[in-house]
């Protein structure tokens, strides 16, 4: 744990209640904008010329050439 993780840490740990529901109010909200702006990026990279774009004509040639298996065949040959 870093420095300061660990400062903040000790800090949250010396919240009272209403402090405490109200900072995880808080972080609820900045961890599902971060979600959001994540999906965003993922999105963005996915698209034509986008960082994504090598992996997936990879992906696309091999099913194409008959290299992958379904995720059913997988899961159910046991």
């Amino acid at each position: 744990m870093t420095v300061m993780v660990e400062k903040i840490t000790n800090e949250v740990k010396l919240l009272q209640k209403p402090e405490l529901d109200e900072f995880l109010m808080w972080l609820a909200d900045y961890e599902i904008k971060h979600f959001d702006e994540w999906d965003e990026e993922i999105q963005r990279d996915s698209q034509p010329g986008g960082r994504l774009q090598i992996m997936l004509n990879r992906v696309r040639n091999d099913i194409s050439a008959g290299r992958t298996k379904s995720l059913d065949e997988i899961t159910n040959n046991s």
